[in-house]
């Protein structure tokens, strides 16, 4: 279906037809009205010889048109009995992207695109190379990016505290990665499950992470119900800080009954979640390491930053589900919503992106978390930008890409991890608080 002129968006089709074939079209009009005139003639000539059977056509012309309306009728009742819980989320779907097109043209959007995202943060305890990495990469957009270490928990900056502190915005397609770690886990699919979007096209988990596909995700939602979503969501760290005593965090939240959309809006565009750019770091720091969720840490001074331990919060079963999820998060970059990260096959970046109207503020929102391995370590970089029509996953993508640019060029790939002790790894399992 091709929306006209007025609302906004345009059909490429809409163009003028070329001259040849509107000629063309001329001359079939004219042959289509000189048979009509001939048909027309003839059955005059007809009803003169055979006036009778003009009675009997009388008769019988009604017959046909009262059948047509009754099977109409019927087809369509039986239309309205089959359509499903898929059909209406797909439409769900439809609709929340053309809004989501339309929105700057109405004023939804109320945040900017541009703003100071260093006011009021402190420094201290930083790297203060990646800080000013991801200082230059976020420039003057509105948003935050957080850089974190995920073979120990410890954040090495955040830019724009006070946004990466607040109590979360709508996750869009991010919330793609737990969804997909739960259906692994509840063997709803596997990474080769074909999905048929139509008759004739299917897809699999691979190309539906590259690619964000909405129609996917929220079967998966559908077939894992509401009740398997919470739980999941809970166990992956959303809806719960994610530090570890970090003055002025708070949490995100999830939805404590189905959202009014469905489940499948959930799952797709994370309907009813509220998700904090530090739960993401945290979450996807685990799926970089194999499945360890970390307190996330955030140093004081340099000293503290020296003598870090890691601390546990939970150790997720996700080590043999990571590796059917890479391959789609590196698609990504390479091929998908992702490309403006930009693909290096030599350290590649695993990501995933996100586009949606956070209607609680109202805020357009662009989120990407993504993670490295550089053979010495593994870094994450979530990047969330807010704002109105430059906003979105891309935009994001592209953000987080020049930060692992500007690290890789810095040198900072080939630093020795710190040794830690696994003792002292041991000990600090499950203390804390959040």
């Amino acid at each position: 279906m091709f929306l006209s002129s007025s609302s906004g968006i345009f059909n490429v089709e809409d163009e003028p037809l070329p001259l040849f074939i509107r000629h063309r079209s001329l001359i079939r009009f004219a042959l289509i009205l000189a048979t009509l005139a001939w048909g027309s003639s003839l059955s005059t000539a007809m009803e003169r010889v055979k006036p009778a059977k003009k009675k009997v056509a009388a008769k019988r012309a009604p017959v046909p048109r009262v059948i047509a309306k009754a099977a109409a009728k019927h087809v369509a009742a039986k239309h309205v009995a089959a359509e499903t819980q898929s059909s209406q989320t797909n439409r769900a779907i439809v609709s929340r992207m053309n809004a989501g097109k339309l929105s700057p043209y109405r004023g939804a959007w109320k945040a900017p695109n541009y703003a100071d995202s260093l006011v009021g943060d402190n420094v201290d305890g930083e790297d203060l190379l990646v800080r000013r990495a991801a200082v230059d990469a976020l420039g003057p957009l509105n948003g935050s990016v957080v850089v974190t270490d995920a073979n120990t928990g410890r954040i090495l900056t955040i830019v724009n505290q006070k946004l990466a502190f607040k109590n979360g915005y709508q996750p869009c397609s991010t919330v793609k990665v737990p969804v997909a770690l739960a259906a692994l886990s509840e063997n709803v699919v596997d990474r080769e499950t074909p999905f048929h979007l139509t008759k004739r096209k299917t897809i699999a988990m691979t190309e539906a992470i590259a690619h964000s596909n909405n129609q996917y995700f929220a079967d998966l939602g559908q077939k894992l119900g509401f009740e398997r979503v919470s739980y999941y969501a809970k166990m992956f760290g959303l809806g719960e800080k994610a530090g570890l005593d970090i003055e002025g965090e708070q949490s995100g939240s999830l939805p404590s009954a189905e959202p009014k959309s469905g489940v499948g809006m959930m799952t797709s565009f994370g309907d009813g979640i509220m998700l904090t750019p530090l739960e993401y770091a945290a979450l996807i720091g685990a799926v970089a390491n194999g499945g360890t969720l970390y307190f996330l840490q955030y140093p004081k001074t340099d000293l503290d930053a020296q003598s870090l331990v890691p601390r546990v919060k939970r150790r997720l079963d996700i080590d043999n589900l990571v590796s059917e999820i890479k391959p789609g998060m590196m698609g990504a970059v390479e091929y998908g919503t992702a490309r403006r990260a930009g693909f290096d096959p030599n350290t590649p970046i695993y990501g995933k992106t996100g586009t949606c109207t956070d209607s609680h503020s109202p805020t357009h929102l662009g989120w990407f978390g993504s993670f490295v391995d550089t053979g010495k370590g593994k870094y994450v970089v979530v990047v969330l930008l807010t704002g109105g029509r430059l906003v979105s996953g891309p935009a994001a993508s592209g953000v987080a890409g020049n930060v692992y640019k500007t690290l890789n060029a810095s040198n900072f790939y080939n630093r020795e991890p710190k040794e830690i002790s696994p003792a002292a790894l041991i000990n600090a399992v499950g203390t804390g608080s959040n």
